[in-house]
């Protein structure tokens, strides 16, 4: 089998101009844009669905609703390891500057949308920059920051994570009602300004002209299959049947593509995704655990808030608050590990203790039931945060550590799309658990009554509409989530085992902490080589 030849889109001076150790105050200086960025990143799709009742009432088209959200997810998945390798091509800066205007375009058109299909249109563009931003953020992050310093700064990400997640549907209710659903996409431009301004100002990175040829057969082959991935994990047992001939035709798209983007990759001279990459045990192992996180933490998390407001009667309009627990956790551990990385340079132990802390937090959620009280639940939120704040910024640090300088937007991009295709298939497997799990409690509880329409379904309903059923069927309803809950929390702790024993064979291969060590590749091919 023929290797992919090395070509030369990265020049020596480049990556020696990288390696270079940065002063303090420079990266302080771009971390504000960065983090600028990454707010964008994670607000956007938060505050958006919090509007979106409005947003349909207005234009109309409620059946093509799930599109606004599907095609910025499809866009945004599909171009994120073209945006990691364009980086590494023709330099991180123009790219990330790029990916920001081509958000801000999607956005300000999205908000002048007239009608359904100009809003979804205008959002594909959206995601289509969407996909460069935290590849960019992370990607120049890795260049200007060595491994071994950037626990130092991980927590400014963590609390970006943490207020855009709890921030975003309260924001998004706020405009809403005070202003206007248009401005839910305007408020990106004045941050997307900010943004550019500090990059284009502080950003200092080597300018770079590739003479290496675009992998666009590979681009499109890769697009085709993440593409076919989402649609089936978006369509699968909610627009089409799970066995219907649109989903195992989309499946036998995305194995075909995928099967042929690796045989194209061993063959040509600058491949869109290194398959040597994968030679690296320890790249191969988190991009396993990030697929898994991914998987638990947008799957699992997704049916929080629901519980809470059916079982537990929480208020729809403070949705954001719910997983403020959560987010705590997360942050916290965050911060702690970042700090603990940097003063040791040891990072094997902390995968391992956050995938078990991850695995009982799960135990713990799945134990919730119609009587467990809110301070209770919250608790096991912090459990199951604390386990991804051991995890979240450790995988893309260690991806990023097991490559060369030249590879860092591939490895940030890879990192990203493993974590990204992961949260849609876990909503999709969990939704169909959750779903079947809570019809079967209906029928048992309620008998005939819940397929003749005595019952409505559960998820188009508020808490005042519950509280208006008759007794027998909000017990039924409360039971009917409760088992859903139990049964998506225990499937999820099922599935983060193999986060557990991929961790364990994770090495500590040393961080990079100046430009004047070995490089990256060097040290760890050799140390994590399967």
């Amino acid at each position: 089998m023929s290797q992919p030849k090395t070509a030369g889109p990265v020049p020596e001076d480049r990556t020696a101009e990288e390696e270079q150790p940065r002063s303090p105050r420079e990266i302080r200086l771009v971390m504000v844009g960065l983090v600028v960025t990454m707010l964008l990143a994670m607000l956007d799709n938060l505050i958006v669905g919090t509007a979106m009742p409005t947003i349909v009432g207005d234009l109309g088209g409620a059946e093509h609703r799930s599109w606004v959200v599907t095609a910025y997810t499809l866009t945004t998945a599909a171009s994120t390891p073209i945006w990691g390798k364009l980086g590494d091509l023709y330099g991180r800066k123009g790219s990330f500057l790029t990916s920001i205007v081509i958000f801000l375009v999607g956005s300000a058109l999205s908000g002048l949308s007239q009608n359904m299909t100009e809003l979804i249109a205008f959002r594909a563009v959206q995601g289509l920059g969407a996909g460069g931003l935290m590849v960019g953020v992370m990607s120049i992050m890795g260049a200007l920051v060595p491994p071994r310093d950037r626990g130092k700064y991980q927590g400014m990400f963590a609390a970006v994570m943490a207020l855009a997640t709890v921030g975003g549907p309260l924001v998004g209710g706020f405009i809403t009602d005070h202003l206007s659903w248009h401005w839910t996409f305007y408020i990106n431009l004045p941050l997307g300004v900010v943004a550019l301004a500090v990059v284009v100002v502080t950003l200092k990175l080597p300018k770079v002209r590739s003479t290496a040829r675009i992998d666009y057969l590979g681009a499109i082959l890769l697009t085709t299959g993440i593409t076919s991935l989402v649609l089936l994990t978006t369509w699968g047992g909610q627009e089409y049947a799970w066995g219907s001939k649109e989903i195992l035709g989309l499946g036998a798209l995305a194995v075909a593509s995928l099967i042929a983007f690796c045989y194209v990759e061993q063959r040509v001279e600058e491949p869109m995704l290194p398959l040597a990459l994968f030679r690296n045990l320890n790249f191969t192992l988190v991009s396993i655990i990030g697929f898994i996180v991914g998987f638990v933490m947008f799957g699992s998390t997704f049916f929080l808030p629901f519980y809470q407001q059916i079982v537990q009667g929480a208020s729809a309009t403070n949705s954001g608050l719910l997983l403020m627990p959560l987010m705590f956790g997360m942050l916290v551990v965050s911060l702690v590990v970042g700090q603990a990385v940097t003063k040791t340079g040891k990072y094997r132990i902390y995968p391992i203790i956050g995938t078990v802390v991850m695995t009982v937090g799960l135990i713990l959620l799945s134990t919730m039931g119609v009587g467990t009280s809110s301070f209770t639940s919250a608790c096991w939120m912090v459990v199951l945060g604390a386990g991804m704040g051991f995890l979240m910024q450790i995988t893309m640090l260690v991806a990023q550590n097991s490559v060369e300088l030249k590879d860092m937007g591939v490895a940030s991009s890879t990192a990203t799309l493993f974590r990204t295709i992961g949260g849609s298939f876990g909503v999709a497997l969990f939704g169909a658990l959750f779903n079947n799990r809570m019809k079967d409690t209906m029928t048992e509880r309620l008998g005939a009554q819940a397929s003749a329409g005595g019952a409505k379904d559960p998820s188009e309903m508020s808490p005042d509409e519950l509280r208006q059923l008759p007794e027998a069927v909000q017990d039924a309803i409360h039971h009917a989530v409760s088992n859903g809950i139990h049964t998506v929390f225990l499937w999820g702790a099922g599935i983060a085992v193999i986060a557990i024993a991929a961790a364990l064979f994770l090495r500590d291969v040393p961080l990079r902490g100046t430009g004047k060590e070995e490089k990256p590749a060097e040290a760890s091919l050799e140390a994590a080589a399967v």
